[in-house]
């Protein structure tokens, strides 16, 4: 799987159920990490890995139970806390940033921590080397965080995105890991999650791009689209920018022949509209709502048996 936020970790989550920790491999997203308190945070991996061990907080990030003692105590002194980080997930973030002080690479510290954590599935980083996503919005250039945290409006929506790049995306390579997974995988899921800042980061990689293409497995994208509408985070935002729909059609029309086919929960657009999908795109028509843990085994196995069709 290519994977970040909370639709990709979901569908993470449920795949690991239907295919077990042996044969599953998330590919999670680094372009929002940053480096804050003294540690290195990695945010997309951090929450595919909290979800596969089933340590996820209710509020649906950070580990559940964590506490907030050195926030708060920032808070005391006077610091501004704009990135709120529990204390289990700070000792995360401070061996991550030691791991990376020594001199290992970053898929060597993340494969480390994800052992620490209990799993025995993959979560591996999209690159060794830094890419950072960076929005410009409202007069600012932002980091992606800044942007989420800091630019949301009051009415819970964000302001309407100029620009998006990946910063060091070209002129990053992927990793051994990441070419040997996409070398052996029998099927690609790309996950539901924001195609602009949380795949677009990966896709933006030349080496990772080109191993995704030359994989001779089926690659399958799960739309993030559910019910006509975006359950969370600014997707609808990132795809206005993209100059596509915040639709199935969209998300089919933004990556294009990088796929084989689609999951979504309403037909395409039939041939000849402006977001027509390619006449030789497939499609599977199903109910994309993860409720549960049913409701993730579900949609896991509906695409999986989708993709396995279209070997």
């Amino acid at each position: 799987m290519l994977a970040g936020g909370t639709g990709g970790a979901k569908l993470a989550r449920g795949m690991l159920d239907v295919v077990g920790p042996d044969d599953l491999v998330v590919i999670a997203n680094t372009g929002d990490d940053v480096e804050i308190y003294g540690g290195y945070v990695s945010p997309d991996p951090d929450l595919v890995s909290f979800w596969l061990a089933d340590r996820i907080d209710e509020r649906g990030w950070g580990l559940a139970g964590d506490t907030f003692e050195v926030m708060d105590g920032l808070r005391d002194l006077g610091e501004e806390v704009w990135f709120n980080l529990g204390d289990a997930d700070l000792a995360i973030a401070l061996l991550r940033a030691a791991g990376l002080g020594a001199g290992e690479r970053l898929s060597v510290v993340q494969a480390d921590l994800t052992r620490r954590l209990g799993l025995r599935a993959e979560v591996l980083v999209m690159s060794d080397r830094p890419v950072r996503t960076r929005i410009r919005a409202a007069g600012r250039n932002w980091s992606l965080q800044e942007y989420l945290i800091r630019g949301r409006r009051p009415d819970g929506d964000w302001p309407a995105i100029d620009d998006v790049t990946y910063v060091g995306a070209a002129g990053a390579d992927t990793t051994p890991e990441v070419l040997a997974a996409l070398g052996a995988a029998r099927a690609i899921v790309i996950g539901p999650s924001n195609p602009v800042l949380s795949i677009g980061p990966m896709l933006a990689i030349p080496e990772l791009a080109a191993a995704l293409a030359a994989s001779p497995a089926p690659t399958v994208a799960v739309s993030p689209i559910v019910g006509g509408s975006v359950l969370k985070g600014p997707t609808a935002t990132c795809l206005a920018w993209a100059g596509v729909s915040a639709s199935g059609d969209g998300v089919a029309a933004l990556y294009g022949n990088r796929i084989d086919g689609i999951v979504l929960d309403a037909p395409l657009t039939p041939a000849g509209a402006d977001e027509a999908a390619a006449p030789d795109l497939a499609t599977l028509v199903c109910d994309l709502m993860m409720d549960g843990a049913a409701g993730r085994r579900r949609l896991a196995a509906q695409t999986l048996t989708f993709a396995a069709g279209l070997r």
